[in-house]
């Protein structure tokens, strides 16, 4: 029911200035990513064999990093060469390039060390322009929001993410809509818009949400669409009553939610915003990876 990426252990990898197959690539045991989550991840759309919102990327990597006071050991050009050498080895051309950044081995110790950062980066090809469930669209239900409350940070710090969305899956829903204080925050692993009388609403950014980029570019074009924006917070109650309600993440850009906690959004039908969201952006990708 649920895709999972074609990844093995013959495809190459980035770890700390080698290019190797993944088989080969090894961590210190004693990695505070390892140990403690110690650790910033980041991840974009490749197009064409191309890194795309390559600086909405580095805007959200970089302030991730600082927050935790941690120090990229690279420039922009450098970090990107690799990145491109491990898109290109692994025959990318449709797909998804994600790194993360440790504080690197030392002894366990709750407070920050002096030590050498892990850097480590993969890609891998996956559908996104002909995505099924673009067309198709998925089911969501609402789940108890348990994450941290500096979810603006985009931490390797997952449990509570992956806790939610296998609940979601359990229940035979693709993703999940978090809430908090009877108020939906975000989802899972994904941004969460609804549409009503013409109106996009999404979330405002604050420490209760991640930044997403797609999240920002889609609200960028929401007016050459016809759609107003409104960023306030949401509840479920208003979900079930919108005209249209849809996630987007860098390997998504836009899934309509068909159906959220049982109940039909739209009678089940997808409606006429959230495909125009998608041919934008699908627009917005191939320009910057030269097909347009």
């Amino acid at each position: 029911m649920f895709e999972i990426a074609n990844m093995n252990n013959d495809d190459f990898v980035y770890i700390n200035g080698e290019i190797v197959r993944a088989k080969d690539a090894a961590i210190s045991p004693f990695d505070r990513g390892f140990m403690l989550g110690d650790g910033i991840y980041e991840a974009a759309p490749v197009i064409n064999g191309k890194i795309c919102d390559k600086a909405d990327f580095w805007e959200r990597f970089e302030n991730s990093v600082a927050q935790i006071e941690l120090k990229i050991p690279y420039t922009h050009e450098e970090y990107e060469a690799f990145l491109n050498e491990v898109i290109a080895k692994n025959g990318v051309k449709e797909g998804v390039v994600y790194t993360q950044i440790t504080r690197g081995a030392a002894f366990r110790d709750f407070d920050y060390t002096d030590t050498k950062p892990t850097v480590f980066a993969y890609a891998f090809s996956k559908v996104i322009f002909d995505n099924p469930l673009g067309t198709k669209g998925i089911e969501i239900v609402s789940l108890p929001e348990i994450r941290w409350h500096r979810r603006d940070i985009k931490s390797i710090s997952l449990l509570a993410q992956c806790i939610s969305k296998h609940l979601a899956h359990k229940a035979g829903a693709f993703e999940c809509f978090l809430v908090e204080d009877g108020l939906v925050t975000e989802c899972s692993s994904s941004s969460a818009f609804i549409i009503k009388d013409g109106v996009l609403i999404t979330r405002p950014l604050s420490q209760d949400i991640l930044p997403g980029i797609r999240r920002k570019v889609i609200l960028g074009f929401a007016g050459e669409l016809g759609l107003k924006v409104e960023q306030r917070a949401f509840s479920m109650e208003e979900v079930y009553g919108a005209d249209e309600v849809f996630i987007s993440a860098a390997s998504l850009m836009a899934i309509p939610v068909i159906k959220a906690d049982g109940k039909p959004i739209n009678g089940g039908k997808i409606g006429k915003f959230t495909p125009l969201i998608r041919e934008r952006y699908a627009k917005h990708l191939k320009e910057q990876a030269g097909l347009l």
